[in-house]
Formats: C-alpha cells, sequence, structure tokens
C-alpha cells in the first residue's frame, strides 16, 4: 500500500510535468498539418496557431470531416466561437498552472502518507483526506490568478474572433478598447470600467494574500 500511494503521488508529479510540456508543443506540432496561410506580422503565434486549427479548412474541421461528423464554422457561430476561446485558454494555463500543482506535490513530506498507510487509509482516502487539504493554497492560487486573468482577456477576443460574430465574444478590456479607440471615444466610460476590473482583481489578491498561505 505504501509503495501504491507513493506511485500514485509520484505519477501525479510526473503527469504535471508531462502536461505542461506536451501543451506547449502540441498545437505547434498540429499546426504543421494545416494548410490555412496566415499572416505573420499581423497575428500572434498563439493565435495563429488556434486560427489555423479551427480554420474551415484547418486540422479539426479535417478530423470532424474524415469521422463523419459535420464541419464547423467555428468563427462564424457564436456558440462554436466561444468554445475556441475557451479551448484556447484551457490550452494556455493548464501547463502554466501544472507547475505550481507540480510545486505544491513536491513540498508535501511522504511520511505524512505513511502514516496514514498505517492507520488504514486507502490510496484514494489519502488523495481526497491529504492531497487536496494541503494544495489548498496552490487551488486557490491558480484559481485566483485564472480567474483574474479572464478579468483581463483581450488578446483571444481580439486576435481569434475580433469580438465576433456580433459581439458574442467580445470580452469586457475589448469592450474598453473599442469605446476607447475604434468607435466614438468615451474615455469616462471606459476609465470607470478599467477601475472596476482593478477593483475587482485587488479584491480577489487581497483574498488571495489573507488566506493562500494557511492550510488547515
Amino acid at each position: 500500500m505504501l509503495i501504491l500511494s507513493f506511485g500514485c503521488l509520484r505519477f501525479l508529479r510526473e503527469s504535471c510535468l508531462l502536461y505542461a510540456f506536451l501543451l506547449g508543443y502540441l498545437p505547434s506540432i498540429f499546426l504543421t498539418f494545416s494548410a490555412k496561410p496566415i499572416d505573420f506580422y499581423l497575428q500572434d503565434s498563439y493565435s495563429m496557431i488556434f486560427k489555423s486549427l479551427f480554420a474551415n479548412d484547418g486540422l479539426v474541421n479535417r478530423v470532424l470531416s474524415t469521422v463523419g461528423i459535420p464541419t464547423v464554422d467555428w468563427f462564424q457561430n457564436a456558440w462554436a466561437a466561444r468554445w475556441v476561446i475557451v479551448i484556447a485558454l484551457v490550452w494556455r494555463w493548464t501547463g502554466y498552472n501544472m507547475v505550481f500543482y507540480l510545486a505544491g506535490l513536491q513540498n508535501i513530506d511522504y511520511s505524512i502518507y505513511e502514516a496514514a498507510r498505517i492507520d488504514g487509509a486507502s490510496p484514494f482516502q489519502q488523495f481526497v483526506h491529504l492531497t487536496i487539504p494541503l494544495l489548498k493554497p496552490t487551488i486557490l492560487l491558480t484559481a485566483i490568478m485564472s480567474t483574474s486573468g479572464t478579468l483581463q482577456l483581450f488578446d483571444e477576443s481580439v486576435n481569434l474572433t475580433a469580438g465576433g460574430p456580433g459581439k458574442a465574444t467580445m470580452t469586457l478590456t475589448h469592450y474598453i478598447y473599442n469605446i476607447s479607440f475604434v468607435e466614438t471615444p468615451k474615455f469616462n466610460y471606459a476609465a470607470a470600467l478599467s477601475v472596476f476590473i482593478l477593483v475587482v482583481v485587488a479584491v480577489l489578491s487581497a483574498i488571495q494574500m489573507k488566506v493562500g498561505d494557511k492550510r488547515d
């Protein structure tokens, strides 16, 4: 049981490293199989990858067509465009967050699991009652960082979908940019929205600093 428990923890740590590595390189590999040309000067590499993958003749639609599923016009359908942004965000931040979880797992003392095993705890019980509680600071940190990052989301909305179709995928920061520099300027309104984002991010950061370093 002890070997099994240590093996589970080692598997979690190695999985974190594997996810961090694969999520950083797989999309670049997929890009090789897409024939969609993209202006390198107008798009950053992140947007370039996902625009290529989800283009009408991109890899995703090719796979769907191969398995007999109707292709999707990802950037002209509001529901589909939102999912493109969600998938892009998951890819972008999962590997980054895995590094924090890896650090948290490495700080857990093996003797805790040995004591739990002696008390008769199963590997699943050890994961639920030891690993997760000990990772609470890390979970809180990544949750708040992800939430704060989402509030400030701009690149994906501008470069991937341009806020469309319509304004279905326009984020708050993209809207602030539009009412400041694209449409008729409304600087007072834009400044008020910017302060709102600042306050929310500051509150979230204060919560993390207050309770993030406490362990039960």
